[in-house]
């Protein structure tokens, strides 16, 4: 077994081949094909009455359309001077897929929180999407050059920072790390500005009210005594308007008590014996997200044996990650087992019913699916009233994170190795960010005239 020292020279060696001034690199092209041959690809196996949604949301921001067609800069980065230093990536790590939720201890705490693209990859396939996030939502707020560039140099300096700190510690004190939000605010208010405080303390207080019952009081209406979901076409369609009245209890009762056998063979036993205390009650499609829109997504009201304790998963479908093209197929035959795995080694604390299972679906095909929680003090920062100070210490915030979920899956010495002391990463993460921001408008164009 290679030392510290062996792993930490390693890495300061892989600059020979990729400088870190190399990882700044990019030529803007303007009108490119592969823009509407890489999105145009995705629709062919979205839900084709829900493209016209999905290109909806894209279309209202470069932001926005940078956030649904991680696809594209996935391609980019594959063309790129990069590192060989794989961790588990998240595939879609922009700032938006950031965001605050309670641990099983009911602590609040923050980390990543989508894995629909999740497959092993170089560490910077992560950061470079990160800090073109920081750079291109900036622009959308109006921010100055100079606030930006200060965001996404802190943002990457901190990264650094932070591997380097990991490297210096045990293998179970880097995992047992975690950013608890609560302690954070009790115990290391000079981090932060008394604006920053409140703001944080106002987005855990959202969160702490987001629960099962909650989203029963917004979904649901009573209908001749009974529970039902609400019907809002087609952002929520019930089961009953896909099948039909007549159908509805014999689809239900063997569709749905099936899919539930199989995904609770995905969870531990004391799990399965909590989801066992709950009946289906009432099924939906719902539309979700930005790129994610075209996809099967579900949710699934159950009850418990007694009245008010209501229980409310999200059935989502999982497809191929965008990475795989570029950097290998993933080790799981099944896509909802792929993010179930990625999400259970980079998050801190997940959802303790997060599962997955594969169900025949018509036409002789086959759909992926993974489930959790749909709300469970989940919180999410609004980007639009996010003040000046909050755009600066947000990316701070992801970058720990993002590092943490390296360090805990990757070689953090190697990494750490090729980081090193200096500020050379930063200041090339800098100039790609700004660079890809640049290179998302001029796709962003191409993207509004697809199809006209």
């Amino acid at each position: 077994m290679e030392t510290i020292m062996e792993r930490k020279q390693a890495g300061k060696s892989w600059r020979k081949t990729t400088s870190r001034s190399d990882l700044g690199q990019w030529k803007v092209q303007t009108k490119r094909p592969v823009v509407e041959e890489l999105l145009l690809g995705q629709e062919e196996t979205r839900k084709k009455e829900l493209i016209p949604i999905r290109r909806e949301r894209m279309a209202l921001s470069p932001f926005t359309f940078f956030r649904g067609a991680a696809i594209l800069q996935a391609h980019d980065l594959s063309t790129m001077p990069g590192t060989d230093f794989r961790v588990q990536a998240c595939g879609d790590a922009h700032i938006a897929n950031f965001g605050i939720f309670a641990s099983p201890e009911r602590r609040m705490v923050f980390d990543i929180n989508d894995f629909d693209e999740t497959l092993p990859a170089p560490f910077e396939v992560d950061v470079k999407r990160l800090a073109a996030s920081v750079e291109i939502w900036g622009r959308n707020r109006g921010f100055s050059k100079e606030e930006r560039q200060a965001a996404v140099f802190g943002m990457a300096a901190h990264y650094r920072k932070s591997m380097l700190e990991f490297s210096g510690m045990g293998n179970m004190e880097v995992w047992y790390r975690h950013l608890d939000l609560e302690k954070f605010m009790a115990t290391e208010s000079n981090l932060a500005n008394k604006n920053q405080l409140q703001l944080m303390s106002a987005t855990v207080q959202k969160a702490l009210s987001k629960n099962s019952e909650r989203a029963v009081r917004k979904l649901t209406e009573t209908v001749d005594g009974k529970l039902r979901i609400k019907s809002n076409p087609p952002l929520i369609v019930p089961i009953r308007d896909l099948v039909g009245e007549e159908r509805l209890a014999y689809d239900f009762h063997y569709n749905v008590h099936a899919a539930l056998d199989l995904y609770k063979e995905t969870l531990p036993r004391e799990r399965r014996r909590l989801i066992d205390q709950y009946e289906p009650l009432e099924l939906a499609h719902k539309v979700v997200g930005v790129g994610s829109v075209g996809r099967m997504a579900w949710i699934l009201i159950m009850m418990g044996r007694e009245n008010g304790d209501p229980l409310v998963l999200q059935i989502k479908e999982a497809e191929a990650s965008v990475l795989e093209p570029y950097y290998g197929k993933s080790e799981f035959n099944r896509c909802g087992h792929r993010v179930v795995a990625g999400q259970r080694a980079m998050q801190t604390a997940g959802d303790i019913l997060l599962g997955y299972l594969r169900l025949n679906l018509p036409g002789n095909q086959v759909g992926d699916f993974y489930v959790r929680q749909l709300w469970d003090a989940k919180g999410s920062i609004d980007f639009d009233t996010l003040p000046p100070d909050g755009y600066k210490g947000l990316p701070l915030f992801c970058a720990w994170t993002l590092a943490h979920a390296h360090a805990k899956t990757g070689d953090r010495h190697a990494i750490a190795g090729y980081l090193g002391k200096g500020e050379a990463f930063e200041h090339a993460i800098m100039r790609y960010a700004a660079a890809y921001a640049e290179q998302n408008e001029a796709d962003y164009e191409v993207f509004l005239k697809m199809g006209k």
